[in-house]
């Protein structure tokens, strides 16, 4: 398959390893990854925060950049991500028609036909559950609230986990419960979201686990945040480099699980 990748502005930004690792997970399985270069944001702060003309022309580019996937120059696009997933699904065509613009509408309701989160392309798409992982690591999995809730992506990433090579998957404690970050919420609701980190964190530790994954950067980016401050030891690595990780090209553990593992030696 020829697919896209929309790498989404957090992880361009800040956490590139886990759109290089969709990038080398989808290559390894045989498939051409192509990345275009007008892509930016989808849009979803601006709709979220109640910024709805704003989000137009933020809209329409995502749209436009991604528009040959609906005419089949592309099989599919790839976004490493739930929350950004969902925004393309459920947020660009309401945006468009909102301000007037059937036409980008429908264009936007075609890209989104063909839009998908990481764990659905692979095993709704490409057929596939054992991608020929190796992570030698316990880790645990947080399902974030998009992909959860709005995208009912299911067990899919947790089936991919389990058919990683010696891997050791323990239950995370109240896993469906929301991390406290979504997004703007983190900040306007201060208290609040710190006391979910803290519920989350806890669940987290208990497992006893070198490294928490989810299918989200932006969660991952609060929980990581909450673990730090606490000194747990516990690494973050998106559900992508994971899943990219071979015994031949591994993924690294987290500096935070290094570091607390160097101390302990």
């Amino acid at each position: 398959m020829r697919i896209a990748l929309a790498a989404t502005c957090i992880a361009d930004t800040m956490f590139p390893g886990a759109p290089r690792a969709t990038v080398r997970l989808l290559e390894r399985l045989g498939h051409e990854v192509v990345f275009p270069r007008a892509q930016a944001c989808c849009g979803q702060m601006h709709v979220n925060t109640g910024y709805f003309d704003e989000a137009v022309p933020v809209v329409r580019n995502h749209v436009e950049t991604f528009a040959p996937v609906a005419d089949g120059e592309w099989d599919a696009v790839v976004i490493p991500s739930g929350s950004c997933t969902g925004s393309v699904r459920h947020q660009q065509a309401m945006v468009c028609r909102r301000a007037g613009l059937d036409e980008l509408a429908a264009t936007a309701e075609a890209v989104a036909a063909k839009t998908y989160e990481l764990s659905e392309l692979l095993v709704d798409v490409l057929g596939v559950t054992d991608v020929g992982a190796w992570f030698p690591h316990r880790v645990t999995y947080h399902p974030t609230c998009h992909s959860l809730r709005m995208l009912h992506v299911g067990d899919r990433p947790l089936r991919l986990l389990r058919a990683v090579e010696d891997i050791d998957l323990v239950e995370l404690p109240a896993a469906e419960s929301c991390c406290g970050f979504g997004g703007t919420f983190a900040l306007k609701n201060a208290d609040t979201s710190a006391a979910m980190l803290a519920d989350k964190t806890a669940h987290v530790r208990a497992t006893g686990a070198a490294v928490v994954t989810a299918g989200d950067m932006s969660c991952l980016m609060h929980i990581g945040g909450g673990l730090s401050r606490q000194r747990a030891g516990v690494g973050t690595l998106h559900l992508a480099e994971i899943l990219a990780s071979t015994r031949a090209e591994p993924t690294a553990l987290p500096p935070a699980r290094r570091a607390a593992t160097e101390v302990a030696r």
